[in-house]
């Protein structure tokens, strides 16, 4: 414990993390009469009051369709709504509004790339490049597409750390190279890809380039501009938001030459019964009622994210990651699976001998701590590691060593009752 004791002042600066605590009404549950021990932020983000607040009071005062009325509410909710899209697009450092795109999740953005970009602008014999690190998100539209449209997909090599050989990636890209789809951060390495530096290696091929932000958004300051990405997909409720809300970015030039993903209400200009033309952005790709509470209950995720502070978030949780490195490194049988902690994000995934991570999670949540079990979504990547599935405790800014120690501790309990 006196590890704990040294490092607590350190990774406490520039952050009260008692108040933050406070803004979070389910850290105050108890699971099996023990404290919860929330560790899978990587899979979906607890919610502060704030947030919970920002949804009960569109719901009770300001509840209507956007865009459509020409009356008070009406027009209260669209001025929230698009004032939601501003609020991603700062966040971000989008050049404008319109160049956010809501919807359901990441998933469904990247899927918006593939069906609408993808369809338009590839062709028979054009390649495709990821890294085996993806999110099923990122792989299973590409393959699809490439079974459709007879493309070729190739994948970048990893080494044994779990980070990305890049010693290749020239002969990789190619001038057959169309798109680079690749994570900023692995949902199981925790590895933090080098965003710009593959973009860059992209765009010498004439090749675009689309980063998964969806495990990195969250938890780091990003800027789109800074680092000349084509597009970026990343979901709220990774991020203190709500569920059934996403974002798709992308360049307007970029976007303004795709064509509708989905047909349907609001994203037209003019319908008649032989033919139709199309809303502008970001309307064009927003068929159907959208998801208006959610879109202002991600800004007001984005509005505490920036009070705590991006920079501060990702560097106390870097500091956390290290402690629970540190001290994960003392458990009979523990392996950790990804780099070192100064190359990876907040989250650790692992295997604990030959016991199935499906049985660690459970024995672990009588002691009322939450962690992942199972491929995460990401088999390919156990796959490289001779693995069918790991173990995964993800952090973020309202956890505590406290909660490292504990489920250290956990661990220590599930070693002793295998007794392996």
């Amino acid at each position: 414990m006196a590890q704990t004791t040294t490092l607590v002042p350190t990774m406490a600066v520039g952050l009260d993390i008692d108040a933050i605590r406070a803004d979070f009404p389910i850290l105050q549950r108890r699971i099996h009469d023990q404290p919860l021990v929330f560790l899978d932020s990587g899979a979906s983000s607890q919610k502060p009051r704030q947030v919970i607040e920002a949804l009960d009071r569109y719901y009770e005062t300001t509840n209507a369709n956007v865009h459509r009325g020409a009356y008070t509410l009406s027009e209260e909710a669209t001025a929230q709504y698009e004032g939601a899209r501003a609020r991603v697009a700062s966040f971000i450092n989008a050049c404008c509004p319109k160049e956010v795109i809501w919807t359901r999740n990441a998933t469904e953005a990247i899927n918006l790339v593939a069906y609408s970009w993808g369809r338009a602008n590839l062709h028979r014999g054009d390649h495709i490049l990821l890294t085996p690190m993806e999110h099923h998100s990122n792989i299973v539209p590409w393959q699809m597409l490439a079974g459709q449209m007879g493309l070729e997909l190739d994948f970048m090599p990893i080494a044994p750390d779990g980070t990305l050989v890049l010693d290749n990636l020239d002969r990789l890209l190619t001038p057959r190279t169309r798109l680079f789809a690749f994570t900023a951060m692995s949902n199981v390495l925790g590895t933090i890809n080098p965003v710009k530096e593959l973009t860059a290696a992209a765009h010498r091929v004439g090749a675009l380039a689309l980063v998964d932000g969806a495990q990195y958004v969250p938890h780091a300051p990003i800027d789109v501009q800074a680092l000349d990405i084509d597009f970026l997909a990343f979901s709220g409720h990774k991020m203190l938001g709500p569920t059934g809300i996403g974002v798709l970015w992308g360049k307007r030039e970029i976007l303004n030459s795709m064509p509708p993903f989905m047909g349907g209400g609001d994203m037209i200009r003019e319908v008649h019964l032989r033919h139709s033309t199309w809303n502008e952005l970001p309307w064009k790709f927003e068929a159907g009622t959208q998801a208006i509470a959610q879109a202002i209950g991600l800004a007001a995720a984005v509005d505490y994210l920036e009070n705590v502070g991006m920079a501060a978030i990702h560097r106390y949780e870097s500091q956390l990651t290290g402690y629970a490195m540190e001290r994960l490194s003392e458990v009979e049988g523990l392996r950790m699976l990804g780099p070192s902690a100064d190359k990876r994000g907040g989250l650790v995934a692992f295997t604990l001998g030959d016991i199935h991570p499906h049985d660690i999670a459970a024995m672990l949540d009588t002691m009322g701590i939450a962690v992942r079990a199972g491929h995460h979504c990401a088999q390919p990547i156990h796959e490289h590691f001779g693995i069918p599935a790991s173990a995964r405790a993800s952090f973020y800014l309202y956890n505590t060593p406290a909660e490292v120690d504990a489920l250290v501790a956990g661990l220590h309990k599930v070693v002793e009752m295998f007794a392996f």
